[in-house]
């Protein structure tokens, strides 16, 4: 007695949609049909499905799967292994980034790496964050990671906080306050007077994402308050930064 899709379906224990799939893929041959034009199943569909799904679970994906001989291919197998072993490490790593978040208590989005200070970022601190863990190397990485967790909690508030139509007043206060805050991450990190030197690949391509990135989040305001701090960062420091440094803008 042939069965009907669902039955099918049933005995291979997959979904309709999945039996519906590989026939579209042409991984499973179309039954004979009925006056009525209803599917008629066998044994043979049935194994082929088993075989599908037994790949499937070995890792093989549906595209690659034009031949299901029974013959033996050590070297198939063999490269199916490492592709099993980097997926096993991308998850390991997935579950070690869940870990973290729930640990920190937090956000789901927050930049590899800075769960334990992601709390209190605003948005555009987020998406500079974003970009540097995607585009600098790790020591740099860890440089953001020191100096984002001694930020003073008053001073990043008032600046996240600054709406793009600040007086002059509370612009040049804000810059004030931190450039000594400013002044002392380039003592102790130079390489901020140069980031593109820690760039972990093209130079140019990463300053230019991340001066775009830095203009796209943070208002008029705040990126003239970020301005003159620096300025007077370096102002102060003088004979202290690096010569090569001197005359470059963070």
């Amino acid at each position: 007695m042939a069965w009907s899709t669902r039955e099918l379906a049933e005995r291979a224990g997959v979904t309709l949609n999945t039996i519906r799939h590989y026939h579209r893929m042409g991984l499973l041959p179309e039954p004979t049909r009925l006056a009525n034009g209803y599917k008629q199943y066998g044994p043979r569909h049935l194994v082929r499905v088993l075989r599908i799904r037994r790949l499937v679970e070995l890792g093989v994906p549906l595209a690659e799967m034009d031949d299901l001989s029974r013959e033996d291919n050590a070297d198939a197998l063999r490269a199916l292994d490492e592709r099993l072993v980097a997926k096993i490490a991308r998850l390991q790593e997935a579950r070690e980034g869940i870990a973290a978040l729930l640990r920190e208590g937090a956000p789901l989005d927050s930049p590899e790496g800075f769960e334990a200070v992601a709390r209190g970022l605003s948005e555009g601190d987020t998406a500079v964050l974003h970009i540097y863990a995607r585009m600098y190397d790790e020591q740099t990485l860890d440089s953001l990671k020191e100096m984002v967790a001694s930020d003073p909690d008053e001073e990043s508030a008032a600046l996240d906080s600054l709406p793009a139509d600040a007086d002059e007043e509370t612009r040049a206060a804000l810059a004030a306050t931190w450039a000594p805050i400013l002044a002392e991450n380039l003592r102790r990190h130079p390489w901020l007077t140069d980031p593109a030197s820690r760039a972990a690949t093209d130079a140019t391509l990463t300053h230019e994402t991340l001066v775009r990135t830095v203009v796209e989040y943070y208002n008029a305001a705040q990126l003239d308050v970020l301005a003159r701090a620096s300025l007077q960062a370096k102002a102060l420091l003088g004979d202290a930064l690096p010569p090569s440094d001197a005359g470059k803008t963070l």
